[in-house]
Parts: C-alpha cells; sequence; structure tokens
C-alpha cells in the first residue's frame, strides 16, 4: 500500500512537470539500508535549486553577447602607435637614406648655382673687355696699344676660367648623375616594399608619403641634370666661338686696326692653284638660289666653260653690295646639304704684260679676303672653306667665286 502511493505520487510529478505546471527536481538518493541490502534506492522529490555552479554549465547558451562600439573598430582602441613592423622598419630605413639624398641634392645645387654666378661675372667682364677693344679700334688707336693688350689679357683671363668652369661642371654632371641612381634606386625599393608581408595600415600611409617625397627628389635631380648639361654645351660652344673672335681681335690690337692687313694675308699665303678636274663634285646651280621669277644677278653668273660657282662676284667698281645674295645663296646650300664644304677661289685676269697680272691677282685676293671675312661674320666656319686662286682668260676684272663641294 505505501509502494503503491510513493507510485502515484511520482506519476503525479511526472505529469505535472512536463506540463510545465510544477518545477520540481528529482534527485535520487540511496538509502544506506536499502544499498547494504541490495534493493533498489527509493526517488526522492525535493525543491531545493541546483547548485549555482552546476546551472552556470547546464544553462550556459544561448548567450547574449556585448554591443561593439565603432570607435572600437575605426578608433584609437583599434590603431596601436606602439606597433613596430618590419614594413616600418623598411620606412624608417628610406627615410633616412632619402635625408641623406637630400642633404647631397642641396649641397649640388649650390655648387652649381656658384658655378653659374661665376660664369656669368666671367662672361660679363670677358664682353667689358672685348667692348673696350672693339670701341677704341672703330674709333682708332695705335698699332700694339698697351692699353689694349691689357684689356685683350683680361679678356683670355675671363676664358680660361670659363674653360675651368666647364671641368667642373663635368665633375658636377657626374656626382648629379649619381645622386639621379641613387633616386631611381630608392624610388624602387619604395615601391617594392609594398609587396612585403606583415605591415599594418599605417605603414602603407607613411610609405605613400615616402614614395612622393622621393618622387619630387627625382623630378629636382632631373631638372639639375637638365641644366648642367645646357651649361656645358652652351658654354663649350660659346668658348669655341669666342676664342676665333679673340685671335681676330688680337691680330686687330697687333694691326691697331679693325681689320688689319695681317688678317687680310694670312689666309692666302699658302693657297693653291686652284683646279677642277674630273673627280670634283661642284653642287648647284647659282640660278637655283636666285628668287622665283627673278634673273639670276650678274654677279652669281656662271663661268663659261667651267664648273658653275654657287657665287659669283664681280668686283668692277669700287662698292659691291654682294652680303645679302650671298647669304641668301649660302643659306640655302646649308639647308640643303648640312655637310657641304665650301672653296673661295680669287680670280684674276691673265691677259696684259706681267705687272698688271700681278697687280690684278693681288687686288683678287684682297676681295676674296673681304669675301671670307663677311662669311666668317655670317657664322661659317673657317674649318669649312678651302681656299684656292686662279687666273682665266674669259674675267675682264678680278672676281670672287665661291663653290659648293
Amino acid at each position: 500500500m505505501k509502494n503503491a502511493s510513493m507510485k502515484n505520487i511520482l506519476l503525479r510529478a511526472g505529469a505535472l512537470a512536463l506540463m510545465g505546471v510544477v518545477t520540481t527536481t528529482v534527485m535520487i538518493q540511496a538509502a544506506p539500508a536499502y544499498a547494504r541490502a541490495g534493493d533498489r534506492p527509493p526517488l526522492i522529490i525535493t525543491n531545493d535549486p541546483l547548485p549555482a555552479e552546476l546551472q552556470d554549465r547546464v544553462y550556459s547558451k544561448p548567450k547574449r553577447t556585448r554591443s561593439i562600439d565603432p570607435s572600437e573598430v575605426s578608433g584609437d582602441s583599434y590603431f596601436n602607435a606602439g606597433d613596430v613592423t618590419v614594413v616600418g622598419r623598411k620606412v624608417d630605413e628610406l627615410r633616412n637614406e632619402l635625408f641623406n639624398l637630400q642633404g647631397k641634392v642641396s649641397q649640388l645645387a649650390e655648387s652649381l648655382s656658384a658655378l653659374e654666378k661665376d660664369g656669368q661675372g666671367k662672361s660679363a667682364e670677358y664682353y667689358a673687355a672685348v667692348a673696350t677693344i672693339s670701341t677704341q679700334l672703330q674709333s682708332g688707336t695705335t698699332p700694339g696699344n698697351p692699353r689694349l693688350v691689357s684689356r685683350l689679357a683680361e679678356a683670355r683671363s675671363s676664358l680660361e676660367t670659363l674653360a675651368s668652369n666647364v671641368a667642373s661642371l663635368n665633375d658636377l654632371a657626374m656626382d648629379i648623375s649619381g645622386a639621379a641612381s641613387m633616386s631611381s634606386f630608392l624610388l624602387e625599393s619604395a615601391r617594392a616594399t609594398y609587396s612585403l608581408s606583415g605591415a599594418v595600415e599605417e605603414d602603407h600611409v607613411r610609405l605613400a608619403q615616402m614614395e612622393d617625397a622621393i618622387n619630387n627628389t627625382v623630378v629636382v635631380i632631373d631638372r639639375m641634370l637638365d641644366n648642367v648639361n645646357d651649361d656645358i654645351t652652351r658654354t663649350v660652344s660659346y668658348l669655341s666661338t669666342e676664342r676665333e673672335n679673340l685671335r681676330t681681335m688680337s691680330l686687330a690690337v697687333t694691326t691697331g686696326s679693325l681689320f688689319g692687313k695681317s688678317l687680310s694675308t694670312r689666309p692666302f699665303s699658302n693657297a693653291t692653284l686652284a683646279h677642277f678636274g674630273n673627280d670634283t663634285q661642284m653642287v648647284a646651280s647659282p640660278a637655283a638660289y636666285a628668287p622665283e621669277g627673278e634673273p639670276v644677278p650678274p654677279q652669281m653668273a656662271g663661268i663659261p666653260g667651267g664648273p658653275r660657282p654657287l657665287v659669283k662676284i664681280r668686283f668692277d667698281r669700287a662698292d659691291v653690295s654682294y652680303e645679302q645674295p650671298m647669304y641668301v645663296a649660302v643659306n640655302e646650300a646649308l639647308t640643303r646639304y648640312p655637310n657641304a664644304r665650301f672653296e673661295l677661289v680669287a680670280v684674276h685676269p691673265n691677259s696684259g704684260n706681267t705687272a698688271a697680272v700681278a697687280i690684278e691677282s693681288t687686288r683678287a685676293r684682297r676681295n676674296a679676303e673681304r669675301v671670307l671675312r663677311t662669311l666668317t661674320e655670317m657664322g661659317l666656319s673657317l674649318d669649312r672653306i678651302d681656299l684656292s686662286y686662279s687666273p682665266s682668260a674669259e674675267a675682264t676684272t678680278n672676281e670672287v667665286h665661291l663653290y659648293v663641294r
């Protein structure tokens, strides 16, 4: 009877638990007496709650997580200023190397500026001396005037200083080229660093800033290299021209005349007899260089029976205006044949007695020297002009012919 009552209680409690009406805890405890006797322990119904430790393990899920604030993702809490990475150390190395390079570039810029300023000063001194000499020669002076000789020495000294500046500019160009190579290396290193693993966001920001700084330095170095190369080219060309001018002026100071006799007689002192064999090739006809629709000027007519000259100047009067036609002809010839050479021939008549032939020959040479000076003033280099003379039975007065070879 007792067992039946217990069974009814248990069944009723189980039904209530399933229906959610009663929440009780059933604990099975074994009575020592029954355990010793080998019987099954009775079930004990108790309303005591589970221990807190057991509840934490049994009822652990689902669990509510905390809310994440946006500042925790993109704010200061995400970025740690103390992070040290491999890429960060590489950026620091590039920065130090760039600072060293920029310091060197600054020194090179100062050196270039100093050389340019010195060159400008020496050029001004040279032209001041040349202007003094030219003015005095034009006004009239004595041969070998010591004052002009002193100014001539100053002009030469200025040119020599400019020549030494060219050597310094060449050395500077080599140093700038070395800086350009270093800047290219740094730029390639910065770009290669982007592919390194183990970087944080701040590293790539610094790396982008470093790349831009290197690019700016590259632009400055390239500009310096262009400037120094321009200075070298311009100064070398300037020295070549002014040395020729200074030699002419030195002769003028010696003779006391802006166009002295020494300049007139020296070019033809070793002139040879002109000959036009089959192996000599003359270029162009003077008619090709006459203005379209206009006849060939008389001074540009051809020689009967011989190769036609580019320019033929007949000195049959005191004042022959040949400069403009000759400039047009020579300029057109150089346009068509940039590497052309010219032959300047002093032609004189060979009829009459020996004294008359000698006089005409001398006049022809002097007129040819006058034409030679005009050509050099026009910018034609002397090393592109061959000089010769030729007697002619057809010539009635002394003439000067210019041929293109």
